[in-house]
């Protein structure tokens, strides 16, 4: 039985738990009020039975489908003659793999020998028997635990705390899951940066001005030590996103004063929709449009004007992003523009402000928190940018601030750099992390400083 199935069987079987718990609830009731003799609701008892009868099963399904793989290969090298099981770790690692697609049905490399179909033919009976024996202990389990809830169901049995105490340990395992996945994020970057800055210094990275991260493959090989300055990097990072707020900041902030006090209720439905969809275009379509509308158009505009402009622009490239960016803009100012109290508004038209006095002198000032944390989280989008980077700006990391030139950013870099089977021995490898961690400060920097200006500047209404 497949895994999917399985877990479709278990949550039915909870299901059908919950429905005998919460009968043996009203069986066990007695007296004239028999709802009033139970300590909790019928249908605590009911979730109480299904919870003994869905967990257990699914933590013993998760830990059998992490062990099985390694114990099915376990077997398999065991079973092997002499000759490959003494063979070296790459060699073995190769053998096996060919063993499992030879039993899966893909692509193996090299000859298939008798030992091969042999140790293919093994893996599956293996996989088999473990299904099997997963099956019949997953829904063995979650019939026993079913079982052992029911028969504890009686009037005086407190089933409302039990079951609160499971889903606050389940929301506390989420929240753990969600803090311990981010530490791990942070400590791999981290500590794969620091390889790096043992082989280049943090003063070259920081503060070198050239880029150009290939590395000596061999060592006869030769100027391919690498340079590793990141400051053209961060320079078009700057450039790009600089570009992308200038174009997404006035209009989304222009877009959302409108929609919020001065649209008709039918232009907002109508317009609300409209920005929605344009937040739900894939990146890619975005690179697509800056590459084969924009980038041409900007270049025919600025010769026409007497200016050299490149195929590849950081201009393209960031007017592209800020229309992709138009949307969150707009929707996070239009959520702030909302929040303001609407005696606010009233209380400064009563005493003669027009509504464009209402909005800057009293709506704009109440909402100013929200607006702010709203564009810096727009600029971390920017930021974060890849596709559209790639294919209207280019790949060249040039130092300039000419907006009609080729640059590259900091994600462009660290896609380029990890594409393909990459071994992470190496500083143009290990570069990836160390832009990734500067990445990673900088975003958090900005989300620490939205924070703030929204605490420090928020102010509560009645």
């Amino acid at each position: 039985m497949q895994t999917t199935t399985l877990t479709l069987v278990i949550i039915a079987m909870a299901a059908g738990a919950f429905y005998f718990g919460r009968e043996r609830s009203l069986a066990v009731a007695t007296g004239p009020r028999k709802l009033l003799s139970l300590h909790s609701l019928p249908g605590y008892y009911g979730y109480y039975v299904a919870i003994w009868a869905l967990l257990p099963a699914l933590a013993m399904l998760l830990v059998w489908t992490l062990i099985e793989p390694r114990v099915i290969v376990s077997l398999i090298v065991r079973s092997l003659p002499d000759a490959q099981r003494l063979m070296s770790a790459g060699e073995l690692n190769l053998l096996v793999n060919n063993i499992q697609n030879l039993a899966t049905g893909d692509v193996v490399s090299g000859d298939v020998d008798t030992i091969l179909q042999e140790a293919s033919v093994r893996y599956l009976e293996f996989a088999k028997t473990s299904r099997q024996l997963m099956a019949t202990l997953a829904i063995g389990l979650a019939t026993l635990g079913g079982v052992f809830a029911w028969r504890k169901i009686t009037p005086d049995f407190r089933a409302r705390n039990h079951v609160e105490r499971v889903i606050s340990g389940l929301l506390i395992a989420a929240s753990s899951i969600a803090i311990f996945t981010t530490v791990g994020i942070v400590m791999s970057v981290l500590f794969e940066a620091i390889r790096f800055f043992r082989e280049v210094p943090l003063t070259e990275f920081l503060f070198g001005l050239n880029w150009s991260p290939q590395t000596a493959i061999r060592a006869d090989q030769v100027g391919s030590s690498g340079s590793f300055g990141a400051v053209p990097l961060f320079t078009g990072t700057l450039l790009i996103t600089g570009i992308a707020m200038f174009v997404a900041v006035p209009v989304g902030m222009m877009t959302a004063i409108f929609l919020a006090e001065y649209s008709s209720s039918r232009i907002r439905a109508i317009t609300k929709p409209v920005l929605e969809i344009l937040a739900g275009i894939p990146t890619v379509v975005y690179g697509f449009f800056a590459a084969l509308t924009v980038a041409p158009t900007v270049r025919h505009i600025g010769e026409s004007m007497g200016f050299e402009v490149a195929s590849e622009s950081a201009l393209a490239a960031g007017l592209v992003m800020g229309i992709m960016i138009i949307p969150l803009v707009s929707s996070l100012s239009d959520d702030a523009i909302n929040a303001v109290p609407r005696a606010m508004r009233d209380g400064a038209l009563a005493l003669g402000s027009t509504r464009s006095e209402t909005m800057t002198k009293v709506i704009l000032p109440a909402a100013l928190p929200g607006i702010v944390g709203g564009i810096l989280l727009a600029v971390s989008r920017a930021i974060g940018e890849t596709m559209i980077v790639v294919m209207a700006a280019g790949l060249a990391a040039n130092l300039t601030a000419n907006p009609l030139e080729a640059v590259t950013t900091v994600t462009v870099q660290i896609v380029t750099l990890l594409v393909g089977d990459q071994e992470f021995d190496s500083a143009k490898t290990l570069a990836a992390f160390a832009l990734g961690l500067m990445l990673f400060i900088v975003t958090l920097g900005l989300n620490v400083i939205g924070l703030h200006v929204v605490r420090k500047y928020r102010e509560a209404y009645d």
